[in-house]
């Protein structure tokens, strides 16, 4: 009987092991699609962007009004740049983070 507890024990230990292995992948997962799809965000914000100041410079005739538009263009885009330079910085510190916690 005591060897059957035993062996119930290494079953159960093995048992979570194998869980948390499968929710570290799942954690991985996740955090992959987050950073593709940040990535996927961040180029289609910049492509617009682009579109918004093409079409600012080729419809606007009157030249003060086409360069104070553009300017608020720029404007946005420098300060969405910093956002996602922040959000970038805070991410990589909290996966590292993440990572040294898992080491050790």
């Amino acid at each position: 009987m005591d060897k059957e507890n035993h062996w119930s024990e290494i079953n159960k230990d093995v048992a979570e092991i194998a869980k948390k292995v499968k929710s570290k992948i799942d954690e991985e997962d996740l955090v992959e699609d987050l950073k593709d799809s940040f990535k996927k965000t961040v180029e289609s914000t910049t492509e617009i962007f682009k579109t918004l100041i093409n079409t600012l410079e080729s419809t606007i005739s009157d030249e003060e009004i086409k360069q104070d538009s553009k300017k608020v263009v720029e404007n946005i885009t420098s300060e969405l740049k910093s956002v996602i330079d922040q959000t970038k910085s805070k991410f990589t510190e909290t996966t590292e983070m993440s990572t040294k916690f898992e080491e050790e």
